[in-house]
């Protein structure tokens, strides 16, 4: 393992982490791609794959000999999934990790209102504690997941009122990371707060849906009542439904609002816009 690249990369398998490792490839920068299965790692040049989980310690460890700079993506939702990066972070820490680049949440905070910005602010706490080097991005919601929010009706539903939010695209936030990761030592200590180019409502981004999908999308404003009534069908635990919710009701309290000059600050590009990005879309 020595003889592996010194940057380490999760969540190569997923949406972010996977852009993130492809735009590495195209800048030149060898990683190692830190996956739960080996067989599911992405074949990239320079890439060496290197199996891993937030949860095993020894397993993780081994995965982590000789790593200086770590670009950890924040572990799927789960009930445990603070406990899990307490264990990653630690064991990074025992590993000799200098540099750890984390992707928080826009507001994180111990008492955001979205109950899964207060993970993201204890794992950053977390990691300070550590002693390693850092560089948190804090992405906003993304505009990737605006138009899957709406159902079979077409109707997005939820407690966000007339509250705004500054959503940012994936392209953007990756294309951020690779920025840090490529030079990470110009970026200790800094938090980065990455947006998109604009405040949206969800009303409005209803509207800018049915313009750019050719699908009729709508926003009925819920009660908090309302929100957790039409959710309980899905069966899913208390934690999942309080983070659903609070999704709304965060947008509601202007806590996912203010657009940033972040991601023009670390790309040279400004960031695109809902209408940009469904241009630039042939998936939906």
């Amino acid at each position: 393992m020595a003889a592996a690249p010194a940057l380490a990369v999760t969540g190569s398998t997923g949406h972010l982490g996977g852009m993130v490792a492809r735009l590495l490839v195209e800048a030149g920068s060898p990683q190692r791609l830190l996956v739960r299965d080996a067989g599911r790692a992405p074949e990239l040049e320079g890439a060496v794959p290197a199996v891993c989980s937030y949860a095993d310690a020894v397993l993780a460890k081994g995965a982590l000999e000789g790593v200086k700079t770590l670009f950890m993506v924040s572990a799927s939702e789960a009930e445990d999934r603070l406990q899990q990066h307490y264990s990653f972070v630690d064991t990074a820490m025992a590993a000799g990790v200098q540099h750890i680049v984390y992707t928080s949440f826009f507001g994180a905070a111990p008492d955001a209102t979205f109950t899964l910005a207060r993970d993201h602010y204890a794992t950053e706490e977390w990691i300070k504690a550590s002693g390693m080097d850092y560089t948190f991005l804090r992405n906003d919601f993304y505009l990737d997941f605006l138009p899957l929010l709406a159902g079979a009706d077409g109707v997005i539903r939820g407690p966000a009122g007339d509250g705004v939010m500054a959503a940012v695209a994936r392209e953007d936030i990756a294309r951020s990371a690779v920025t840090v990761l490529r030079d990470p030592a110009l970026h200790v200590g800094r938090t980065y707060n990455l947006t998109g180019p604009e405040d949206l409502s969800l009303a409005t981004a209803a509207a800018l849906l049915t313009a750019g999908t050719g699908r009729t999308i709508s926003f009925h404003n819920e009660t908090v009542e309302e929100a957790y009534a039409s959710r309980a069908s899905y069966g899913a635990p208390p934690w999942q439904v309080d983070a659903w919710v609070s999704t709304y009701t965060a947008i509601a309290a202007g806590e996912l609002a203010g657009p940033t000059s972040a991601v023009h600050e670390l790309t040279g590009r400004e960031p695109l816009s809902l209408a940009e990005f469904l241009a630039a879309s042939h998936t939906i």
